[in-house]
């Protein structure tokens, strides 16, 4: 089985423009990225995805591997199955997100082990939820689970609803998960959930991975202990270690 890891990288970010070229104590953003993906030993190759010239570049002078690729895109998954769709040599593609600096290669072989077997089409990485914060805030999306280990459902609100109890006191009653935003999918089933309609509970949610339920794929989930740090904010640098 042969792993292809995709970076995307998109310059004009919404809340952080030339986010993936912020410089974080001597490297930029997304050169850090590149370089734990590809201590990742679970990966055959790792390839940046961007629309920007300037990220090329910069992958490029440090011996990276980057690609161009079209400026429509609305989401990052788009991006991947472009790339992906010119090396069809690769069984699978996982999609890393380009704002975690210090993501652990460990979390990326988690999801790639999923796929060791043959009924996995898509997967991705839960955290158990231990902190009220965290439990309700609604851009830290969470996941319900069924026996198989595969996601139901995934929301911005906590669910389920504790009936009976104050929302403080939920996390003594139950096990929440957070969704860790890292995916893998089978070559084949990336190019289809792509091709599909926006749907319904993806425009309620602004979660993409709705859609991909609500048309029937299933996703199985890995869970990891290690805490991630996303970079959705210039204020979230500060947050790193130095």
């Amino acid at each position: 089985m042969k792993i292809l890891g995709i970076i995307p990288a998109r310059y004009a970010s919404t809340r952080f423009p030339g986010k993936p070229l912020v410089d974080i104590t001597g490297k930029v953003m997304i050169q850090r990225v590149y370089e734990q993906c590809v201590k990742c030993p679970s990966l055959d190759e790792v390839i940046v995805a961007t629309d920007d010239e300037r990220i090329l570049n910069h992958i490029h002078s440090f011996g990276g591997k980057a690609v161009m690729t079209s400026a429509d895109h609305q989401s990052g998954t788009d991006r991947c199955a472009e790339v992906a769709a010119n090396h069809p040599e690769y069984d699978v593609v996982i999609n890393i997100q380009g704002d975690e600096p210090y993501i652990d290669p460990v979390q990326i072989s988690k999801v790639a082990a999923c796929f060791t077997s043959k009924d996995v089409e898509i997967a991705t990485l839960i955290k158990k939820i231990t902190q009220p914060d965290d439990l309700h805030n609604a851009n830290s999306p969470k996941v319900i689970i069924n026996k198989l280990g595969e996601a139901i459902y995934f929301s911005r609100s906590a669910i389920p609803h504790i009936r009976g109890r104050e929302p403080e006191q939920w996390l003594s009653h139950f096990n929440y998960f957070k969704h860790i935003g890292i995916y893998g999918f089978r070559a084949d089933v990336l190019q289809h959930v792509t091709r599909l309609p926006i749907s319904s509970l993806e425009k309620a949610e602004s979660l993409e991975q709705l859609r991909w339920i609500e048309n029937g794929y299933r996703i199985k989930l890995a869970e990891t202990e290690l805490e991630t740090q996303a970079v959705d904010t210039p204020e979230d640098l500060q947050k790193l270690p130095q």
